[in-house]
């Protein structure tokens, strides 16, 4: 359920705190009867104070209604919204449970309805919604969310059905992550919408304040944290990877060979990617396979379906590989060398020699998020990118750089290299 701004207002009155106003922007928000709503916003926004004014609406506007909050971390619900939220419900509310983030509060029609906040980072915390009924979920800063797209399918949406509940998906861009995919969905769905909101649009925040920020700061850190534009994040793994170049609805003439890149896990996703090779050694990617809590026989049926002549799997796993092999999978050994297998990939990306199709989502958004530390880009050439958000992109290294490595002499010629 999404309130309108006079459902608000009367919330306000009847909890006795006349202070709380919302600012036309966040009104415009408030407004919007869509189920899915996206809020690209600056920093300073007031996206909290609206969150916490929606969920609180909510609550108690019918009996037994069920109200989720998730912040990146646990710490992070406790310290942006229940001291707000603590505060707001203040004499009011009939339960506050601090160990669990919990509070109860007593609704227009006699009964009681729950406000729970959770941290996205522990996967026990993401996995606590599972099997709930909800009527509207709070995704507060989204685009800092690890493994997202899974959590979103396998537990977090199927909530809402029973309930036909609603959802606030707000934050500030991290890159072309998945918050920008949400971002996009208004496109595809009557039942999405869209909102981008600059600092600037918080009549509260005096302009000359947001304007000494962005003295301080390189002009792509302000344009992405107040301006909510999207760019991309620096320390970029893959940077010469650029959806306009290398995605494209285009088909080979002729495949060659199909081979396949294969990263293993459970909790986290599995992953099986085919790649198809044409005469002149270009490379295309057509379908992903991306899921969680998948066997080693089901990742092999996965991979048998692509009928591949070489598959290319996560040298680490060996009793998994050994599955593979029984199933009949032409399985070839693997080079464990990242920082030479991430140079020949980016070779390729410069080559123009890599081809996505758009339906791969998942592959484009880990190409544009992987990523090294923070705090040491640029100062080792051997350093190794974050080990997150990258299960296609450890299955796009194993396939390409291990299959037939490309080395560019300065003549412009190549040399192609047999299997190891």
């Amino acid at each position: 359920m999404v309130l309108k701004p006079q459902e608000l207002k009367e919330s306000k009155q009847e909890n006795d705190n006349p202070n709380i106003t919302l600012h036309p922007c966040q009104v415009k928000i408030a407004e919007c009867l869509k189920r899915f709503r996206v809020v690209n916003c600056g920093r300073r926004f007031g996206k909290t104070v609206l969150a916490c004014e929606e969920m609180i609406g909510v609550a108690i506007s019918k009996k037994g209604r069920r109200v989720a909050y998730y912040a990146p971390t646990r710490d992070d619900a406790q310290d942006i919204m229940w001291e707000m939220l603590s505060k707001r419900l203040e004499g009011i509310a009939v339960y506050t449970n601090k160990s669990r983030l919990e509070v109860k509060i007593r609704t227009q029609d006699g009964g009681y309805s729950i406000i729970t906040l959770y941290g996205w980072e522990a996967t026990q915390e993401r996995q606590k919604g599972r099997g709930l009924a909800n009527d509207f979920i709070v995704c507060d800063e989204v685009s800092q969310y690890r493994n997202f797209t899974i959590t979103w399918n396998e537990v977090l949406s199927p909530t809402l059905i029973d309930r036909k509940g609603s959802v606030l998906f707000i934050g500030t861009p991290k890159g072309f992550n998945h918050f920008y995919d949400l971002a996009e969905r208004y496109h595809e769905s009557e039942d999405w919408a869209y909102f981008h909101f600059t600092s600037y649009d918080n009549p509260h925040i005096p302009a000359s304040e947001i304007e000494r920020e962005k003295l301080t700061m390189p002009s792509d850190t302000f344009e992405q944290e107040y301006m909510g534009d999207w760019r991309k994040r620096t320390g970029l793994v893959y940077k010469e990877f650029n959806r306009d170049i290398h995605v494209s609805k285009e088909k080979p003439t002729k495949i060659n060979e199909t081979i396949l890149g294969i990263d293993f896990g459970y909790t986290n996703p599995s992953t099986v990617l085919p790649i198809d090779i044409d005469g002149d050694t270009h490379f295309w990617i057509s379908k992903e396979w991306y899921e969680t809590k998948q066997t080693s026989e089901q990742i092999a049926e996965i991979a048998l379906s692509f009928r591949a002549q070489k598959a290319y799997p996560d040298p680490a796993e060996p009793d998994r590989i050994k599955i593979l092999r029984e199933k009949g999978i032409n399985v070839r050994q693997v080079s464990k060398d990242i920082v030479a297998g991430v140079d020949h990939v980016r070779e390729l990306f410069k080559q123009n020699r890599i081809h996505i199709h758009p339906n791969c989502k998942m592959l484009i958004q880990e190409l544009e998020t992987y990523h090294y530390p923070d705090n040491k880009v640029g100062l080792n050439a051997k350093e190794l990118p974050v080990k997150e958000g990258d299960h296609l992109m450890d299955a796009l290294r194993y396939a390409l750089y291990t299959n037939k490595p490309i080395i560019v002499e300065e003549d412009n010629t190549e040399t192609y290299y047999e299997d190891f």
